[in-house]
């Protein structure tokens, strides 16, 4: 199959409960997407391609085995956090979406796949980033959402433990927005590691892994109260 060699190139195999998963993911994605606007990628191979693939080409960024705690902002219909779930099932997952109906899927997902050591949080990142629960409590942040990285950053980074690691995907030339975004990361108390390049096997896709690493506790007036963050970037003076 095309998906299992793909994923060969990236250094992951998967069992065959992990396919089956996988299957599971997709007919639930299918059949819900009729009733809610979850995906515009329906066709079986873009699936496995677009979004479970991608989700997981986060290994050539970063060993998930590293990582305890890991939380997805922004997560949509559970890309990156669940694919990241089904092949590292010892991670503890929380995935975060600002959307009940989504929330009510991904609920449901977790339970036919019979995932374990996963929570969805139905609510805005800049309110749990509040949460003592949830602050400065995860070893590594992921998010494919679409947002600038000065924005994405301040939802992202409070969560994230010192030492720890946000890493955004992202598309596309990224040169400017890195730039844009540097005095943003370094006001929350992150710093640029590494802007890692890479081509999905088989395809044309070009993804960049933008990976922070959290140098320090991020100041507790961050994220400021909900809108603001995607209204007004943190911008140098």
């Amino acid at each position: 199959m095309k998906f299992d060699r793909q994923l060969k190139e990236i250094g992951i195999e998967l069992t065959e409960l992990k396919k089956g998963q996988f299957q599971q993911y997709y007919d639930l994605l299918i059949e819900w997407n009729k009733v809610m606007n979850l995906t515009g990628i329906t066709e079986y191979e873009e699936v496995n391609e677009k979004h479970f693939l991608d989700s997981l080409a986060l290994v050539k960024a970063f060993d998930p085995e590293k990582a305890t705690r890991l939380i997805d902002v922004g997560t949509g219909a559970g890309f990156p956090g669940i694919p990241l779930k089904i092949v590292f099932p010892e991670l503890e997952v929380v995935l975060l979406d600002s959307l009940n109906k989504r929330v009510k899927f991904l609920q449901e997902v977790i339970s036919t796949l019979g995932l374990t050591k996963i929570e969805v949080i139905h609510g805005r990142a800049e309110d749990y980033a509040k949460n003592v629960d949830y602050r400065e409590k995860f070893d590594l942040c992921v998010s494919r959402a679409v947002a600038n990285l000065s924005t994405l950053s301040e939802y992202c980074l409070p969560y994230v433990r010192v030492n720890g690691f946000f890493i955004s995907y992202k598309s596309g030339e990224i040169e400017e927005e890195l730039k844009e975004s540097e005095y943003a990361i370094q006001t929350l108390g992150g710093e640029l590691e590494d802007v890692v390049k890479f081509q999905l096997p088989e395809t044309e896709i070009h993804r960049s892994f933008v990976k922070i690493r959290k140098k320090r506790n991020t100041a507790k007036k961050y994220p400021r109260k909900a809108g603001l963050p995607s209204k007004e970037p943190i911008k140098r003076g």
